[in-house]
């Protein structure tokens, strides 16, 4: 479903500009490009907590700030980069999913763990969260591919 849902979300931003994927329908949007950088965010995350064990560290927070927060700080970091920049990000980041995954036997889905606040979680529920998190932003992508097209 992974693979499914990227091919999807590769085949709507095929062919994309860079001033297309820079355009911001209003002064608080996200652009497509900020959307695409955030998708591989989720994913990069996903793989240090379920793969590593461990949160982000400072170093790979501070990479990470602009696609992680959105908003005004994407719109000044994320920008200016062609459709292939983030293209390589989220091929490389799924390719180290992928065989990361493949090591994995079905059952280290269900293994569970607690949240601080005593809230139990497991495997299974991270990686949906990451295919449901691009699907959604998938979904804002196509609108604003909709409010380019009313401009021009």
């Amino acid at each position: 479903m992974l693979e499914h849902a990227r091919s999807v979300t590769l085949k709507d931003v095929a062919g994309l500009t860079q001033n297309e994927l820079d355009f911001l329908p209003d002064e608080n949007s996200n652009s497509i490009g900020s959307l695409l950088k955030h998708i591989a965010f989720v994913e990069y995350v996903h793989q240090i907590i379920t793969f590593e064990n461990r949160d982000l560290n400072d170093k790979e927070l501070s990479k990470w700030a602009a696609a992680y927060e959105l908003g005004e700080k994407a719109r000044n970091e994320i920008n200016d980069h062609p459709l292939e920049y983030y293209l390589k990000e989220l091929s490389a980041i799924r390719g180290k999913t992928l065989k990361h995954l493949s090591s994995k036997k079905d059952c280290w889905l269900y293994e569970e763990g607690k949240w601080s606040n005593g809230v139990p979680f497991n495997n299974y529920w991270f990686w949906y969260h990451v295919m449901e998190d691009e699907i959604s932003h998938r979904g804002q992508i196509r609108v604003i591919k909709r409010q380019l097209a009313t401009q021009k």
